[in-house]
């Protein structure tokens, strides 16, 4: 008898909500990205003219890509509930790229145009190096425990998405919390919205007409936004390779986050489709991180100039029920926004605490997934892998304008937020292996840090010879001690051995 073919749909209700979620995702990014921009003075033909579309034209890409792979994962397991990955710009990298590239490359440079090229050519190399990455993806996978990399994600969650979010959505109480009670009762509890619109959109209309009812939302700021709207090309630019030879000269300093900026790239896509996997759809790491490395290197050949990636919203998407119709819309939606300015006009009609509650649902769901996919004996791994997102946060936000407040705190919050992701990891596959008893492995983690820390991966602003001793001499200890207590329990299990052979001996 032939089996049946399975019908995956392109579109079912369920994502609708999912796609306003990862909508929502992406529209916080572009506009940090334009108002930050705009705020060092970048001029708007260079923001909506040739970083937003470049941007578009990547997330555009990346999304129905991940949408092809959704259908031959539905088809190959002759499933219907599989849900397609979710890709944007990534939010951690995004800053980087622009106080770590952008703003250093415009100090050396004092040319806005020189700045954008040398951020579009290592944009552009940061997605060379991620494809590669994706070759050595399944191993990563197999040897780094689940309960680190989840760990790891879970810190980036409650940090910069579930906890920056919330700050926002409680800026004004009137609106969030109750936008975030929408949420909460439409997708958690599973409440039917009226009208049967869905929880997430249900909830920003309420928050925006309250925004506006209650004065927080002016009229006027929508006029500043109107002013940005207009046609914009998507054309092929020669920035990337202009930018080569600057980055490769004037601004050779800042090629040194690329390559830091791009492993935690690599491992973000890895940790979130292992997140999925965890829930059911478990799609090829490999295949993903290729995917990635090349969408990073679409957005630059169109002035794009921020890597893409995962996004961690894949579990909420799931969760939702969502299938692979979200991620070709929000693909579809973005181009348009690009290309008429849409961007600038959208981000003055709807205020942040609108959007925030629906991020912080994603951040939630991260952190949950962590613990719920993970066996109860490995949660210490998981909350010690969650704490250099902690310092990563405060050294992020507060260290450029209070960096004496910072220290004043503890001096070790900088170097342990610096390569968080890859510090947590580190950390969280110690402890899973201290648990497991396999103090080889551990030690194995921990000559990693070693090397890592001596090359400035980790705890070091900057890549160099010698960068961080103080760390490598601290992880070579502890790997040292978890060989002593390996030999140790290998002698004590011999020993053992021995005496119980020589009971049996003397009894016999």
């Amino acid at each position: 008898m032939s089996k049946t073919a399975v019908h995956y749909p392109l579109f079912k209700k369920e994502d609708t909500d999912a796609f306003f979620a990862l909508f929502q995702n992406n529209l916080a990014n572009f506009v940090i990205i334009s108002v930050t921009m705009l705020g060092m003075g970048f001029p708007t033909d260079i923001v909506f003219g040739k970083v937003v579309p470049g941007a578009a034209v990547a997330v555009l890409a990346g999304n129905l890509y991940y949408a092809h792979m959704a259908k031959k994962l539905a088809i190959r397991e002759n499933r219907t509930d599989v849900t397609a990955l979710s890709y944007g710009i990534s939010t951690p990298p995004m800053f980087v790229f622009l106080f770590g590239v952008m703003a250093p490359a415009l100090a050396l440079t004092d040319s806005h145009e020189m700045a954008w090229k040398i951020a579009v050519a290592a944009c552009f190399i940061s997605g060379i190096v991620e494809a590669l990455m994706g070759f050595i993806g399944r191993w990563i996978h197999q040897n780094i425990p689940r309960a680190a990399m989840l760990g790891a994600l879970a810190g980036l969650a409650l940090t910069f998405i579930a906890g920056e979010m919330m700050f926002n959505t409680l800026q004004i109480p009137v609106i969030g919390l109750v936008v975030l009670a929408i949420v909460v009762v439409g997708i958690i509890g599973k409440m039917a919205m009226p009208f049967k619109i869905p929880a997430s959109l249900f909830a920003i209309i309420v928050g925006t007409v309250l925004a506006y009812l209650f004065g927080y939302a002016k009229l006027d700021s929508i006029s500043s936004g109107l002013s940005e709207f207009g046609f914009y090309p998507i054309l092929p630019t020669l920035a990337t390779f202009e930018g080569f030879g600057l980055l490769f000269g004037t601004a050779a300093t800042i090629f040194a986050v690329v390559l830091p900026i791009t492993i935690y790239n690599a491992i973000e896509t890895m940790n979130n489709v292992e997140a999925v996997g965890a829930l059911g759809d478990k799609y090829d790491i490999k295949e993903s991180m290729i995917v990635d490395g090349i969408g990073t290197m679409i957005g630059p050949i169109f002035g794009g100039a921020f890597p893409t990636t995962v996004y961690m919203a894949s579990t909420g998407s799931k969760w939702m029920g969502a299938g692979r119709g979200y991620s070709i819309l929000n693909g579809i939606v973005y181009i348009f926004a690009a290309v008429f300015g849409l961007v600038a006009v959208i981000s003055s009609l709807i205020p942040i605490s609108a959007i925030a509650p629906i991020m912080v649902f994603i951040g939630i769901s991260m952190i949950a997934t962590a613990y719920q996919t993970s066996h109860s004996k490995y949660f210490p791994a998981i909350a010690i892998a969650m704490i250099p997102y902690f310092s990563n946060y405060v050294m992020t936000r507060f260290n450029n304008d209070a960096g004496e407040v910072v220290s004043g705190i503890s001096p070790a919050i900088v170097p342990l937020g610096q390569g968080a992701l890859i510090t947590a990891i580190i950390l969280g596959a110690i402890v899973v292996y201290i648990i497991d008893g396999n103090y080889i492995r551990a030690s194995l983690f921990s000559f990693a840090g070693m090397l890592l820390s001596f090359f400035g991966i980790i705890h070091a602003p900057a890549i160099a010879f010698n960068a961080s001793p103080e760390y490598a001499i601290g992880y070579l200890v502890i790997g040292l001690y978890f060989l002593i207590i390996s030999y140790t329990k290998k002698a004590d299990v011999k020993k053992d051995q021995q005496d119980e052979e020589l009971l049996e001996e003397k009894v016999t």
